[in-house]
Formats: C-alpha cells, structure tokens, sequence
C-alpha cells in the first residue's frame, strides 16, 4: 500500500512527455519477474527505440528489482480498478503488454483490449482446481478471452484451455530455461563463498522456511566437517535469529568479510536477496525450500542448471517441473527429515548414484530450452512491434 502512494503521479510525470512506443511487463514478484527477463532482454536488444515499463505487486519483486537496468521505469502496479485501469493505460499507451505467468487483473485486461492492444501471456500455468474450469468461472474464462495469445507451459494447460472455449493459444515451454541457462552462461564468482567452502561437500539449502530448517538441522549438526549454506526465503531478523538457534554453528555472510576466521563455523546464514541463483554453483547436493509448508516449492531450475541434484519437500503438486524432475532422476521429493538425511548420505556415499543425477539435472535443463525463441517469433511474425 506504502509503494503504490504515489505510483499513479510518478507514472504521469514519467510518461507525459514520452513518445517512444512502450513495453509493458507486469510480473507478480520477482520469481515471475526472473521468468519473463529472457523474453524482455531480447525485445530490448530487437527494439531499441521502445521503452520498456515493468510493473510488480509484490514488494518483494520492487524491492529487488526497482534499479534493474534494462528497463526504463519500473514501479508498483496501480490498484486494479476501472479508473486506475484507464488513466493507466491512457497515459503510458503502451505498443504491447506482456504479463508473466500469472495474475490476472480485470479492469486492467478489459481497458487493454478496449484499446486493441496486443496482449500476451507467456510461461501460463493452468490447473484443472483453478476457478477458470470450474461452472461458476465465466467472469474468470471472460477474461481469458482478452489476450490475443496465451503461451502455456504444458500440453496440459493446454488442453484445459481448449476445454473452455480458449483456442488462442500454444504450448511454448517455460522461459524460465532460458532464463537459468543465462544465469549459468554468464556467472560471476563470489570469492567470500569460494573461500568459506574451502574444497569441503557442500549443502546449499536456498529459499527455505521454517519447516524447512527444522527438517535440516539434524543433519547439519551432525555433519560439522561438511559446509552448509543457507538462504532463508525471508531475511527479516527475526527470521535470521531462528536460523541462527536452529542450526548452532553459524555465522551470516554480511559477517563473512569482517570475521578473523570461521573456526568451529560449519553453516552461513545468506543474509541478502539477489545471490542465491550463484549460490548453488558451489554446492554438492542442493535443496530448495517451500515444499515443507510454504508458500510452494521455490525455483529448482536455479540449481539443476549446475548440474547438481536436488532435494525439496512432498507438497509440489502445483509445479509440474519437480514431479518431471524427479522422474528424471535429477531430483528427489522427500517426506521428512528421516528420509531427507537417507537421501543425502545414499548421494554423497554413491558415485555413480552422484554423477548420475548431475548429469540428469543438467539434461533436463538443455532438453526445455527454447520457450524465448517460440515467444519471440510470434511477435515477429504477426508484427506486433516495428522499429
């Protein structure tokens, strides 16, 4: 409520003078965000005299992401209504609007098609429970109906989409491939981290929760000649502290630099947002929270780009890449601490087990790739954008 105050004054003032035809994303949160980079750095380097605008819900997409350079102005999404929704859209007059995923915002969907604008969805997830298939969804299919293409991650989706009426779309894969597949492409070291591993088998547990650590921590404490890394989802300090009581031996990273050693220390509390993505580089085995009772399991695509296994909770319905993955043999769904610790030590005893699932990780990434590509010609080809 705090960032949208003055949201609608700053995008006035920014905009009134401008006439570049403009690029708009909206994304959710940074998780969508990161999703649907790939697709607007190849319209920034096709279309440079466009503008691109990136609009967030969440605080924790802004927040991370309100200097990312490759966009022109980035900013808190109004509140969906139908005032906000036209002087929105009458005063940035966007070329093409591009929403990430999910989120669908009625006003802002209706005044878009109103004004004819192309209107596309990429990386779509669709699920039978979802409101949409349901009898009493019709204003839901209703607004469906205003894109002109929804790109879908599955066959599935897909096909759930047909089953409504929704024939205005197509199976592309999920960007965010491409996205890690960059990531990896383009790493940069963090020398801090180098240094903490010192050659030692590490455990990188990112984006965990609670529930999460509490399944971890008995196998942290009795591994003192292991290194572990862990990056809580959320770093409030109250957060940090119960990692802290949970796991004994730790020290944070914004520590790491000034401390005369770490003896003693076999865990570090990643106390900041943006690094875990380079994070999973240095580690052994990996683990990804969200799935103990989260808010959802959180990317495991950051990892297997590594070429390292990946461990996460039970519930991960909802993700139709971690049950692919694990069927794949590059991942691993477990039920609880017994089961996470038998996992863990069955990979770092076995070789082969170990090389095995690297190499199936890693093969599941290369195998996705391309959902970019598939977005980006159909904007060619229909011509939404001119330079």
């Amino acid at each position: 409520m705090q960032g949208r105050k003055d949201v609608m004054d700053d995008i006035y003032h920014y905009f009134k003078t401008n006439t570049a035809p403009v690029i708009w994303f909206h994304c959710a949160s940074l998780g969508e965000f990161e999703q649907g980079r790939p697709v607007l750095e190849a319209l920034r380097v096709m279309y440079t005299r466009h503008k691109i605008l990136v609009t967030f819900f969440s605080p924790s997409g802004y927040e991370v992401r309100k200097n990312y350079k490759q966009a022109d102005f980035i900013c808190y999404l109004p509140m969906d209504s139908p005032l906000n929704a036209r002087r929105f859209i009458k005063v940035v007059r966007p070329t093409l609007v591009i929403f990430v995923k999910y989120e669908f915002w009625f006003y802002y969907l209706k005044a878009i098609r109103k004004r004819n604008i192309p209107l596309l969805l990429v990386s779509g997830i669709f699920r039978e429970s979802q409101t949409f298939f349901k009898k009493y969804g019709g204003f839901y299919r209703r607004m469906l109906r205003y894109f002109t293409h929804l790109f879908v991650q599955t066959p599935e989706a897909l096909r759930l989409l047909h089953s409504i009426g929704i024939n205005n779309a197509s199976v592309s894969g999920d960007t965010r491939f491409d996205r890690v597949l960059a990531t990896a492409q383009n790493f940069e070291p963090v020398p801090l981290i180098e240094a903490f591993c010192a050659g030692r088998k590490v455990v990188v547990a990112g984006s965990t929760w609670t529930e999460d650590d509490e399944e971890l921590d008995h196998f942290v404490t009795n591994h003192p000649d292991m290194r572990f890394i862990i990056a809580p989802h959320d770093i409030s300090e109250e957060r940090l502290k119960e990692c802290e009581r949970l796991y004994k031996h730790t020290i944070r990273y914004s520590q790491l630099s000034t401390a005369h050693g770490t003896a003693g220390i076999n865990t570090l509390i990643i106390d900041n947002i943006g690094m875990l993505s380079r994070l999973y580089k240095y580690a052994t085995i990996c683990y990804v929270g969200g799935a103990f009772g989260g808010d959802g399991i959180h990317n495991i695509l950051e990892p297997a780009v590594f070429a390292k296994p990946v461990l996460f909770g039970p519930v991960h319905d909802k993700f139709p890449e971690a049950g692919a993955m694990v069927e794949a043999g590059g991942a691993y769904s477990v039920e609880n601490a017994l089961e996470l610790e038998k996992t863990l030590n069955g990979l770092l005893s076995n070789e082969q087990l170990y090389a095995q699932s690297c190499a199936a990780s890693l093969q599941y990434i290369q195998h996705h790739a391309g959902a970019t590509g598939k977005v980006i010609q159909y904007i060619q080809e229909n011509r939404l954008l001119t330079n």
